[in-house]
Protein backbone atom coordinates (compact mmCIF):
# COMPACT_ATOMS: atom_id res chain seq x y z
CA UNK A 1 0.00 0.00 0.00
CA UNK A 2 2.89 2.35 0.72
CA UNK A 3 4.03 2.02 -2.90
CA UNK A 4 0.56 2.85 -4.22
CA UNK A 5 0.06 6.12 -2.34
CA UNK A 6 3.63 7.43 -1.89
CA UNK A 7 4.18 10.75 -3.71
CA UNK A 8 7.24 10.28 -5.93
CA UNK A 9 8.17 13.97 -5.64
CA UNK A 10 7.81 14.66 -1.92
CA UNK A 11 7.79 11.22 -0.33
CA UNK A 12 4.49 12.00 1.42
CA UNK A 13 1.31 9.95 1.16
CA UNK A 14 -0.97 11.57 -1.45
CA UNK A 15 -4.54 10.46 -2.08
CA UNK A 16 -6.28 13.72 -3.00
CA UNK A 17 -4.98 17.04 -4.25
CA UNK A 18 -6.31 20.51 -4.96
CA UNK A 19 -8.19 20.33 -8.26
CA UNK A 20 -6.29 21.46 -11.34
CA UNK A 21 -7.94 23.66 -14.04
CA UNK A 22 -9.51 20.83 -16.11
CA UNK A 23 -11.12 19.40 -12.98
CA UNK A 24 -12.45 22.85 -12.00
CA UNK A 25 -14.02 23.16 -15.47
CA UNK A 26 -15.62 19.72 -15.10
CA UNK A 27 -16.96 20.61 -11.64
CA UNK A 28 -18.31 23.92 -12.99
CA UNK A 29 -20.05 22.18 -15.89
CA UNK A 30 -21.54 19.64 -13.49
CA UNK A 31 -22.79 22.44 -11.24
CA UNK A 32 -24.40 24.20 -14.22
CA UNK A 33 -26.08 20.94 -15.27
CA UNK A 34 -27.40 20.23 -11.74
CA UNK A 35 -28.61 23.78 -11.01
CA UNK A 36 -30.01 24.84 -14.38
CA UNK A 37 -30.83 21.57 -16.22
CA UNK A 38 -29.96 23.04 -19.63
CA UNK A 39 -31.48 21.30 -22.64
CA UNK A 40 -31.00 21.51 -26.38
CA UNK A 41 -27.78 23.09 -27.65
CA UNK A 42 -26.90 24.57 -24.25
CA UNK A 43 -27.20 21.17 -22.59
CA UNK A 44 -25.11 19.56 -25.29
CA UNK A 45 -22.44 22.25 -24.95
CA UNK A 46 -22.27 21.82 -21.17
CA UNK A 47 -21.96 18.05 -21.58
CA UNK A 48 -19.20 18.35 -24.19
CA UNK A 49 -17.24 20.88 -22.13
CA UNK A 50 -17.59 18.84 -18.95
CA UNK A 51 -16.70 15.53 -20.55
CA UNK A 52 -13.78 17.04 -22.47
CA UNK A 53 -12.39 18.66 -19.33
CA UNK A 54 -12.68 15.41 -17.39
CA UNK A 55 -10.93 13.51 -20.21
CA UNK A 56 -8.09 16.06 -20.19
CA UNK A 57 -7.80 15.69 -16.41
CA UNK A 58 -7.66 11.89 -16.75
CA UNK A 59 -4.94 12.01 -19.42
CA UNK A 60 -2.91 14.44 -17.29
CA UNK A 61 -3.21 12.10 -14.29
CA UNK A 62 -2.07 9.13 -16.37
CA UNK A 63 0.91 11.08 -17.71
CA UNK A 64 1.89 13.11 -14.64
CA UNK A 65 0.16 11.61 -11.59
CA UNK A 66 2.31 11.88 -8.46
CA UNK A 67 1.86 8.21 -7.53
CA UNK A 68 0.49 4.96 -8.97
CA UNK A 69 -2.92 5.53 -7.31
CA UNK A 70 -3.40 8.83 -9.15
CA UNK A 71 -2.31 7.26 -12.46
CA UNK A 72 -4.68 4.33 -11.99
CA UNK A 73 -7.48 6.74 -11.06
CA UNK A 74 -6.89 8.66 -14.29
CA UNK A 75 -6.94 5.44 -16.32
CA UNK A 76 -10.19 4.26 -14.70
CA UNK A 77 -11.89 7.61 -15.32
CA UNK A 78 -10.69 7.70 -18.94
CA UNK A 79 -11.88 4.12 -19.50
CA UNK A 80 -15.27 5.10 -18.07
CA UNK A 81 -15.53 8.05 -20.44
CA UNK A 82 -14.60 5.90 -23.45
CA UNK A 83 -17.08 3.20 -22.39
CA UNK A 84 -19.84 5.75 -21.91
CA UNK A 85 -19.21 7.26 -25.33
CA UNK A 86 -19.08 3.92 -27.15
CA UNK A 87 -21.98 2.02 -25.54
Amino acid sequence: MNWLFRNRQTGDITIGQTPNPPLWVFLGATLVRVLFHPDGNAGTAVTIVGTGALAIWAVEEIARGVNPFRRILGAVVLAGIVARLTF
